[in-house]
């Protein structure tokens, strides 16, 4: 009888010692893996979409320098081309292929007349176009020259000048270089103040019979995209910021020590 148990003992024994080997064998542990094939060809139609390609512009959130160009450069030319010359600008004139009838980096004078070579009465060119400057040189160097090629540009503004007075930050005249809107004429002051008062904002433009017209400008609302900025200044433009009921306030309140050393001084205490 001993011997029997013995030998039932043995045997459930090595039936779970069989039992284990095969659970950790490597054919189990194939039949249990998934290839990533299997698990590709499984999702099918689930398995997400490849995003598309960030460009090294994108990741740096960059602008194409050519559209930013292309946008600024009508301003620019708008502003050269209606350009009326005067005193204090700076421009040459280049005549093809003749060196010594050209000049460069002429300062026009307060009588805006430029001299030119073979131009001994010289040119006045206070009020117009480089263009039309360089028309009346062709007309004159056409007894000279056979079909002159005459151009001129500016190569720095000086007349054109406007001011911006007020509660800005920086009020004071300054150098039109390019066509500027009145927000920006504000921005390149310095801003309006929190005493300013951004609604009530107008522009001084002289008329024709010398009277001053005022111009309204509502920036407030065109700091909220509810107006288009659509005013430009033109040369001899004053733009006022006025004050607000803040500036009212500290008006009044810097009276106050004033008016009660008066009233002490008077024996109203």
């Amino acid at each position: 009888m001993k011997e029997l148990f013995t030998q039932i003992s043995v045997m459930i024994l090595a039936f779970t010692i069989a039992i284990s080997a095969l659970a950790q064998s490597p054919t189990a542990t194939r039949q249990r893996r998934v290839s990533p094939v299997d698990q590709i060809e499984s999702r099918g139609s689930e398995q997400p979409s490849t995003p598309a390609e960030v460009t090294a512009d994108a990741k740096t959130n960059r602008v194409d320098p050519t559209s930013e160009e292309a946008a600024i450069l009508p301003y620019y030319n708008n502003f050269f081309t209606t350009y009326r010359l005067g005193p204090e600008d700076v421009v040459s004139v280049n005549v093809f292929g003749q060196e010594r009838y050209s000049k460069q980096g002429i300062v026009i004078p307060p009588s805006g007349r430029i001299y030119l070579a073979l131009i001994p009465e010289g040119i006045f060119v206070n009020g117009k176009t480089c263009d039309q400057v360089a028309e009346l040189i062709k007309k004159t160097y056409n007894e000279y020259i056979i079909d002159p090629q005459v151009s001129v540009s500016l190569d720095r503004a000086g007349s054109y000048r406007y001011s911006v007075i007020g509660d800005v930050g920086q009020p004071g005249i300054r150098l039109m270089t390019r066509r500027l809107s009145v927000t920006e004429a504000i921005a390149e002051a310095g801003g309006v103040l929190q005493t300013g008062s951004r609604s009530k904002v107008y522009v001084l433009r002289k008329q024709a019979n010398g009277n001053l017209q005022p111009i309204p400008v509502n920036v407030s609302a065109i700091y909220k995209g509810q107006s288009p900025d659509s005013v430009y200044l033109v040369p001899g433009d004053q733009v006022v910021v006025p004050g607000n009921k803040l500036k009212k306030w500290q008006t009044l309140t810097s009276f106050l020590p004033v008016l009660s050393f008066a009233r002490l001084f008077t024996g109203g205490f």
